[in-house]
């Protein structure tokens, strides 16, 4: 890829302010945009999502919406929904440039009637049958590693320096 690719992250409705803080980290270093979609279930000034990536939080593109509406409204995709309810695989999609990554609440994911409306675009993480899901963070950073792979890691920094040795 020539020039890079954008990759959009999307919270709707997300409740636990470190889970907040932990994707807000994660867009941080990976360069995504992160999509906060309200109503949240903390103040976006709460100490705990602000101590999960506090000293990252100047590198974010971040912006606010009111809801679903407002954010549709504001945005064109093309959208991937990640749900555990999805027929589709994470790693079955190629994902283009200027993807939106859709998260829903951590206790209840997504509005079924947007899921049922874009089955094409519903992708889950497979999972044994007995758990219900995985951490919201956790689920949004496979996601955002599996976009970067597929694009090659556009821009970030692929090898790291030790502090007191050389790689040989």
């Amino acid at each position: 890829m020539s020039k890079k690719p954008t990759l959009n992250i999307v919270l709707v409705e997300p409740r636990i302010p470190q889970n907040t803080g932990n994707v807000a980290r994660t867009c941080a270093c990976t360069a995504c945009r992160l999509h906060l979609v309200g109503p949240m279930g903390f103040a976006i000034d709460d100490r705990k999502l602000k101590h999960a990536g506090l000293d990252y939080w100047h590198y974010l593109d971040i912006s606010y919406y009111d809801g679903l509406d407002d954010f549709f409204a504001r945005n064109a995709g093309p959208f991937y929904y990640f749900t555990t309810k999805a027929p589709q695989r994470y790693t079955d999609v190629a994902y283009p440039d200027g993807a939106y990554l859709v998260f829903g609440r951590e206790d209840a994911g997504l509005p079924e009637a947007l899921l049922a409306a874009n089955q094409e675009h519903c992708i889950r993480m497979p999972m044994r049958d007995t758990c219900r899901s995985l951490n919201l963070s956790n689920s949004v950073a496979v996601g955002v590693y599996e976009v970067l792979r597929q694009w090659d890691f556009p821009e970030l920094l692929d090898h790291g320096h030790l502090r007191d040795y050389e790689w040989k």
